[in-house]
């Protein structure tokens, strides 16, 4: 059985075609059997072994994870943020990094997650939310702002004239061209700042104008590019601005400045409806802007402005282990201090509705941050820790078992050298012929001489050894008791053949010399060597 153990684990090692040498193979049997003697070896190299894979798995698990973050191309202010991010996480080392991938517009970011080509990104919540995207953060609060130029600014389209060079009626009896609400939109030019996200902005308005029954076809749309405003209303002056964005950009306070003049300043067009339009769309929260929230020499609004906004949510894939989620989490308000000088924006980043019922479900992961309740070490790997020690239990039980079966083995083969031993005894009794002492004394020297080795080998210890020695003394003393009982009965039968005289003479001689054999042989092994010295 052993045999065919150890050939099993050197087989692999032969050379192709052949087997490894003779010498190679007993040298490698005579270690393994050596190791099997020695319990505490297994254990040790066990133990040794446990432990590095423990280390090579906390190598693994500390390496810095980098997670890809789509981030639509259309807006410029995303772009530089993330990348400001990515860099700020590199600076301190942080175990989470970015990968910043800029995709063409808010529905590939949203598409980017359900593809699982990214596992982070910036997403709005009124356009389709990616199925498998989990909230994070709030980005940031974006809300709709309907600017009426002043009279006389670059923005403000000039009135049509009259046949009598009067200004025209906006087409509807008893209507002048002011504009102070939103019915009053139809037959207007409407001015929507974005880029590439000028159709997801349009989007938005006719959301508006569908909750006022204002057909889209009404009102004339004309494109105003955000990176630049004043100089695209200058060509292309309108009747209304809409703008789409946090309170602070840049975008907002060029499209103010554009449709001001020295001595008068735009107004704003109230959403009245915009509790209504929440209410039938989750996406859209009704919101307010402030007085003064937009400052200037006459802090514009002059009063609140009621209004509908949506989030820019910063997402992440729903496979995304919540340990990483949580950690990226962690880092990303842990920066929002060291970069809100270069990044205002930053400030504005808010935790999400954590709340199970909310309309854009948080994250476990970040949730679990926000709230208080991030799994500690123990808690996120308890189940590993107690299955690991079940399976080091059971590896230890089989350690043991390996090595009291190579030991209950090596006992066995022992047990069967001492019972041949034995055996020796009884046949060495029952020998009738000098020719049966012959053949047993030599089988006798071949087990001395396999023992011997295996003491060279240290693969015998002391009480085996000792067993052995008895049986072997045992085995000769039985050897040449009989080898003296056959010589005295030989020479019995010569006595009666011979003269009285004579006979008794050669007795006589030959039962001193064979007494004198007889004692030699029976000496116990340890005391051979001794008296071949005294002799």
């Amino acid at each position: 059985m052993r045999s065919s153990i150890w050939k099993y684990f050197l087989g692999p090692l032969a050379l192709a075609g052949g087997r490894l040498p003779e010498r190679t193979q007993r040298a490698w049997s005579r270690r393994a059997h050596l190791m099997m003697h020695h319990t505490w070896l297994l254990v040790l190299g066990a133990v040794l072994l446990i432990a590095g894979l423990a280390a090579a798995a906390f190598y693994y698990g500390s390496r810095p994870t980098a997670l890809t973050f789509a981030v639509p191309g259309t807006n410029t202010e995303d772009v530089r943020l993330v990348q400001a991010l990515a860099a700020q996480f590199v600076r301190d080392r942080a175990s989470i990094r970015l990968k910043p991938d800029t995709v063409p517009g808010p529905a590939q970011s949203a598409a980017a997650i359900d593809d699982e080509t990214a596992d982070l990104a910036v997403v709005r919540s009124d356009l389709p939310m990616p199925k498998s995207g989990l909230a994070v953060a709030v980005l940031r609060q974006n809300v709709v702002v309907m600017i009426v130029p002043a009279a006389g600014s670059e923005a403000k389209a000039k009135p049509a004239k009259a046949a009598n060079g009067q200004a025209k009626t906006s087409g509807r009896s008893g209507k002048s061209e002011k504009i102070e609400k939103i019915e009053d939109l139809p037959g207007r030019r409407i001015g929507i700042i974005g880029r590439g996200s000028t159709p997801n902005n349009t989007e938005v308005l006719n959301v508006i104008l569908r909750q006022y029954e204002i057909p889209p076809d009404k009102v004339t749309i004309v494109p105003i590019d955000s990176e630049n405003v004043r100089a695209a209303l200058r060509k292309d002056p309108v009747d209304v601005i809409v703008t789409v964005g946090p309170v602070t950009s840049r975008y907002i306070t060029d499209a103010i400045a554009s449709a001001s003049t020295d001595k008068e300043q735009p107004t704003f067009i109230a959403i009245g409806a915009a509790e209504a339009i929440a209410s039938r769309l989750p996406a859209y929260e009704s919101a307010e802007l402030k007085e003064g929230v937009f400052g200037g020499k006459k802090p514009l609004p002059d009063d609140s402005v009621e209004t509908i906004a949506f989030n820019h949510y910063i997402v992440a894939r729903r496979g995304l282990s919540e340990s990483r989620v949580s950690d990226f989490t962690r880092q990303l308000f842990g920066v929002r201090q060291a970069l809100q000088h270069d990044y205002p924006a930053i400030a504005k980043i808010e935790k999400p509705d954590t709340d199970k019922d909310a309309a854009v479900q948080a994250h476990p992961g970040a949730a679990a941050y926000l709230d208080n309740d991030q799994k500690t070490f123990f808690d996120r790997y308890s189940d590993l820790l107690y299955w690991s020690m079940i399976a080091m239990g059971f590896l230890g039980s089989a350690i043991t078992w390996v090595a009291s079966y190579t030991k209950a083995d090596e006992r066995i083969r022992r047990m069967r050298v001492i019972e041949y031993l034995l055996d020796v005894v009884r046949k060495a009794r029952i020998a009738q012929t000098f020719e049966e002492i012959e053949r047993l004394r030599t089988e006798v020297d071949e087990v001395l001489k396999r023992t011997l080795r295996e003491v060279e080998h240290n693969e015998l210890d002391e009480p085996a050894l000792m067993a052995f020695s008895l049986a072997l003394d045992q085995a000769q003393l039985a050897l040449s008791d009989r080898r003296s009982t056959l010589a005295a009965r030989g020479m019995q039968e010569r006595i009666e053949t011979v003269p009285a005289a004579g006979a008794a003479a050669a007795a006589s001689g030959l039962h001193a010399s064979g007494a004198e054999t007889a004692s030699t042989e029976a000496m116990p092994l340890r005391f051979a060597a001794k008296a071949a010295e005294q002799g």
